[in-house]
């Protein structure tokens, strides 16, 4: 078969079992490879649904620029649904995220603005005041090009698809239910449009937020915490939205975790299962197994790996001593 453009490359992404990391302990990990995807995250299926819903909606008009606040991955894909569709794209994002990513945005066409983070913040490690400074040059954009604000922490469109497109590909993909989903929380469009849908289809199934330890916000704790994390795109320690609006329907419980517990699992993933997920994918994997350790010992935890580790090769996650390895 062949597509018209890679817009119709995206989705179907595959379900593998991480028998590699999971190892001899009791229980299965089973992983949807959302890395597998044109802009190498499993934002570009939100960003084609919000371009098109917009579009359907007359929100968006024919040549109006587009602007959205990022971390890179939904930069990313907008770049490339806003090339193909024929609108102007532009990226506001905080200095603190990996460069990669601003390279990947850079060759789809989109136009960058890079903002600086607080004073004091350390580069890598994404504070909430770094995306309220984010927020603001983003409004003063918006409102300076007349553009259209794709907006994916309070776009309907983003959970949407996930309830939907991505649901009804896990169900025909799986032989049978799981007994829990955990995610890494960001704007929470597929940790609450996901666990909303898997709990209509297997309504025994526990679904988990996933948390920077350091930088909790609906993990209720009496800690005295830094409040950074080095977990790139999520734990931003303020309310989702989508997660608010439903809050006891889908959410069981939360899991928090360090950044060296996601850095250790990232690895691990490559290591055993070649897995080469980045940060947040470390963190559901992370996630997963303290489940598979705890109440859900021999049970079956669903994670997706958002991202590819090839946007992190500018970071700490894959120094790696040379001649070693994840596993030695």
């Amino acid at each position: 078969m062949i597509y018209d453009s890679v817009l119709e490359t995206v989705g179907n992404t595959p379900i593998v079992r991480l028998k590699g990391f999971v190892g001899d302990r009791p229980g299965t990990i089973l992983c949807k490879l959302e890395y597998l995807s044109p802009g190498l995250s499993k934002k570009d299926r939100v960003a084609i649904r919000m371009i098109e819903d917009a579009e359907r909606s007359g929100k968006l008009s024919k040549g109006q620029p587009v602007v959205e606040v990022t971390s890179g991955n939904m930069g990313i894909g907008l770049a490339i649904a806003c090339r193909l569709k024929g609108y102007p794209f532009v990226a506001v994002i905080s200095r603190g995220n990996s460069v990669e990513r601003v390279k990947m945005m850079r060759a789809f066409g989109a136009e960058i603005v890079m903002v600086d983070q607080d004073p004091g913040a350390q580069k890598g490690k994404i504070s909430r005041r770094d995306i309220e400074l984010v927020e603001l040059a983003a409004e003063e954009m918006v409102a300076r090009l007349g553009a259209y604000r794709a907006d994916q922490f309070a776009n309907p469109s983003n959970p949407e698809v996930w309830s939907t497109d991505v649901a009804a590909e896990i169900a025909t993909q799986l032989d049978g239910p799981v007994d829990a989903f955990a995610d890494f929380m960001g704007t929470g469009g597929c940790f609450w449009g996901l666990s909303a849908a898997l709990k209509r289809l297997y309504p025994s199934i526990r679904c988990y937020g996933v948390e920077p330890y350091e930088a909790p916000y609906y993990t209720k704790t009496s800690e005295s915490l830094r409040g950074t994390h080095s977990l790139q795109g999520g734990g931003y320690s303020r309310a989702i939205r989508f997660f608010d609006e439903d809050y006891g329907k889908t959410v069981d419980g939360f899991v928090r975790v360090t950044d060296d517990e996601a850095v250790e699992a990232a690895r691990e993933l490559a290591a055993k299962d070649c897995v080469f997920g980045g940060f947040s994918s470390g963190a559901n994997a992370a996630a997963a197994m303290k489940l598979l350790g705890s109440e859900l010992a021999g049970k079956t935890v669903l994670i997706v790996a958002p991202d590819s580790g090839t946007k992190y090769l500018s970071t700490s996650l894959w120094d790696l001593p040379e001649g070693g390895s994840a596993d030695g």
